[in-house]
Order: C-alpha cells, then structure tokens, then sequence
C-alpha cells in the first residue's frame, strides 16, 4: 500500500529525506539522479525504502498511501466490504509505530533519557548535596529504578513484537480485500492512492 512513485518523487524533492538522497546519491554515482534512477535504487536496495518509512513513522506521517473508501455511493453488496477495508485501514495506521524495531524506537530512547536524569541526579543528591552517609540508599533506590526500566523495556518489546505481528497479518489481509473489491468492480485501486502527502504541500 505504499506508492512507490510518490517515494521517489518526496525523496528526490522534500527536504526531510535528504539524508535517504545521499545514501541514493552514493549508489547512483551522481548528485542529481532521476525519479526512475531512485525508483531503481528502491527495488534494488530495500534499506533505502526501509530508510523513508522510518523516517515518516518517527514524524508521524503515515507509509500506507491509500485514502479511505468513499462508501457515500456504493451499492449494498460493495458497501460491507468497503466498510471492513476502511476499518483495517484505520487499525494499520494506528499500529504503523509498532513496524520499528524496538531498538531504534522513541520509547526507548524515553527510557533511557529517564534513566540518564536520575543517574545525574543521584550524583547531584550524593555530591552537590554532600550526602555521602545517604549514598548506599540512594544507589539502591537507582538500582530499583534500573529493574524497573528493564522490565518495563521488556514490557514495551513484547507488546512491539505483537502489534508488529497483527500490523503484518492485516496489511496483508487488506490488500487482498482491496484486491477482491476491485475485481468486484465495486472500487479502482488507482482512485484510492495518496500521490501527494499534505503535510508536505
């Protein structure tokens, strides 16, 4: 459900790609490659495709690039399997953060920023406060803290693992409703891409 037209073009043309654009200029061999060179690039080297979608999901801009179904003129037949298409489309745009790895995901990165400000406050409690006779408490009250960020990590890589799970089954589930809709004659895929991202117009 991702239109590979409209990658080239944004990674080629908006700014907040520029970084997916060198990686492209390196493997093209030239500071201004074409929309049909990146395109190239994209079905040859899928790190780079992997590289935008990271990117959207990090600025909260979607990677599914079909609109929803106008259900307003459908016959009845078409409607209940609109609705349905509709409705899974919404579920994968509100997984979509859940297609990162855990690794490279802002809850992480949360994690240990907590972690680092109670690290320097300790310091600041043991040193700056002079409370030295403290400071086996203190250690232990971080190392408590410690336990309870690796298993809330923990926690969140699991639930990561799952949604990912549900996120893959229903993108593949929706594209094959997508798919039936069409041969129904009830829709045209074509009618359905998202050409253009407004955030970025």
């Amino acid at each position: 459900m991702i239109h590979l037209q409209r990658v080239a073009n944004e990674i080629k043309n908006i700014g907040l790609y520029d970084l997916v654009l060198q990686d492209v200029q390196k493997i093209a061999g030239t500071s201004k490659p074409t929309q049909d060179q990146i395109l190239e690039i994209i079905n040859s080297h899928p790190q780079i495709l992997e590289d935008y979608e990271q990117i959207n999901i990090e600025y909260n801009l979607s990677n599914i690039h079909v609109r929803d179904i106008d259900t307003s003129s459908m016959s009845d037949s078409c409607k209940k399997e609109a609705e349905k298409i509709n409705a899974n489309l919404a579920t994968l745009r509100e997984l979509e953060p859940y297609t990162l790895d855990f690794e490279q995901s802002s809850t992480l990165v949360i994690i240990f920023s907590i972690e680092f400000f109670v690290l320097f406050s300790v310091q600041y409690f043991i040193v700056l406060l002079d409370l030295k006779e403290w400071q086996i408490l203190i250690y232990s009250i971080f190392a408590s803290s410690i336990a309870v960020a690796w298993w809330y990590a923990k926690k969140e890589q699991k639930k990561y693992a799952i949604n990912s799970k549900i996120y893959e089954e229903k993108y593949a589930q929706t594209i094959k409703m997508i798919d039936e809709l069409e041969q129904k004659g009830c829709i045209k895929k074509s009618d359905l891409i998202i050409a253009t991202c407004e955030e970025h117009v």
